[in-house]
């Protein structure tokens, strides 16, 4: 049973956990749940048909990447997508020495960190600053001595926002002959993609973070790297992938990034306005209110706000919930059972001060926000009265 609430609408503000799903996704998805519902590997007609819709849908997403068909994989989602790319990195294309930052996803570092654990790769860990920004001479140096190695470094952190510049750090794995892998989770549907241009040999997606179904992601391997399935079974996917693919989650993801594309330039401008709103109207009503990561080159989507302590992170982030706010929540420091954010900690954020994650969506509208200022306002009066 849900938290009842005082409040008749709630707002939601977590987009980057994960997003609504477009109806137009929804209703192309559908005929796949009920008619079309064939095994791709089957050889009579439902099986071809559902052979046919798997292949176009991989035509539709390669296309707006700007690369080969074949350089597409489909996973259960980012966190599969991740895994293979580095698992098999090791397996595959010998590497020895991963470099990362410590701000990246738990799906990248727990994966390396275990990597490292088995005593088949070394780790290498980045400094990164305030706003999360890594040095590119570092990584540099990092590379110039580490000969065929991994760098695996996100396009946008799911927690502060701040972006690395990946056309830069491709360029510096090429020239030493390093190995580039970058989680593009946050990033994809919402910036425009090319990887036909960058130096890139592994890129993870995954569908629920652009209005898309979860369940259902992808990698993109460049076809220069011949890797082996981290799934094996079947030989599903050309033999990269084994398992019975969802057809209709697939479908629905390159319906869900064909639609992003085609919408991003208004989106973003809508997203952006709202974002510089609530920034705003948070300096206005709140004293001492800070912004963490990178505030100029950022996530659009992503509004991390260091809030003056007045309760304890995990009480504070209820008392949004129960006002009707969703919202993701974050902690500078370890407690108990409570590891604390790994990304706050890294950037040297204040142990005292109550972190708040507001990410928005294409569905969000400027009259949330005013709700979302006003029960924040409740909260700050009912803990000093």
């Amino acid at each position: 049973m849900e938290t009842p609430t005082p409040y008749n609408k709630r707002v939601y503000l977590d987009n980057a956990a994960t997003t609504p799903m477009d109806e137009r996704v929804f209703e192309a998805m559908k005929p796949l749940l009920i008619t079309h519902f064939g095994n791709p590997s089957s050889i009579h007609a439902e099986g071809r048909k559902a052979k046919s819709i798997l292949e176009q849908s991989r035509k539709t997403i390669a296309s707006l990447l700007k690369v080969s068909a074949s350089e597409i994989i489909f996973t259960s989602g980012g966190t599969e997508a991740d895994n293979t790319a580095i698992r098999m990195s090791v397996k595959s294309l010998g590497v020895k020495n991963i470099i990362t930052s410590p701000i990246e996803h738990h799906a990248v570092l727990h994966t390396i960190e275990e990597l490292e654990q088995e005593g088949v790769i070394k780790m290498h860990l980045l400094n990164v600053d305030s706003k999360g920004k890594i040095n590119a001479a570092e990584l540099e140096e990092k590379v110039s001595v580490l000969p065929h190695c991994l760098v695996s470094l996100m396009h946008g952190n799911n927690e502060i926002g701040t972006i690395n510049d990946i056309a830069a750090i491709g360029n510096i794995c090429k020239q030493y002959n390093a190995l580039f892998h970058t989680d593009t989770v946050q990033t994809m549907g919402h910036f425009p993609m090319d990887f036909n241009t960058l130096n890139i040999d592994f890129a993870a997606g995954s569908a629920h973070k652009f209005n898309g179904p979860k369940g259902v992601g992808f990698l993109y391997v460049a076809k220069k790297n011949k890797i082996a399935p981290m799934l094996t079974g079947g030989g599903q996917e050309r033999g990269h992938r084994a398992g019975t693919e969802n057809i209709a989650g697939i479908a629905g993801m390159a319906k869900a990034l064909d639609l992003s594309i085609a919408e991003l330039e208004k989106d973003k401008v809508k997203i952006e306005n709202l974002k510089a709103q609530l920034k705003q109207e948070l300096i206005n009503h709140f004293e001492g209110i800070e912004f963490m990561g990178d505030t100029e080159n950022a996530l659009y989507t992503v509004l991390n706000v260091s809030f003056p302590p007045i309760l304890p992170s995990d009480l504070f982030l209820f008392q949004l919930d129960l006002h009707g706010i969703s919202v993701s929540a974050g902690s500078a420091c370890a407690s108990g059972a409570n590891q604390g954010s790994h990304v706050l900690q890294a950037i040297g954020a204040k142990h005292d001060r109550n972190y708040i994650r507001f990410s928005f969506g294409k569905f969000n509208e400027a009259e949330e926000l005013k709700i979302v200022i006003d029960r924040i306002y409740k909260i700050f009066q009912e803990q000093q009265s």
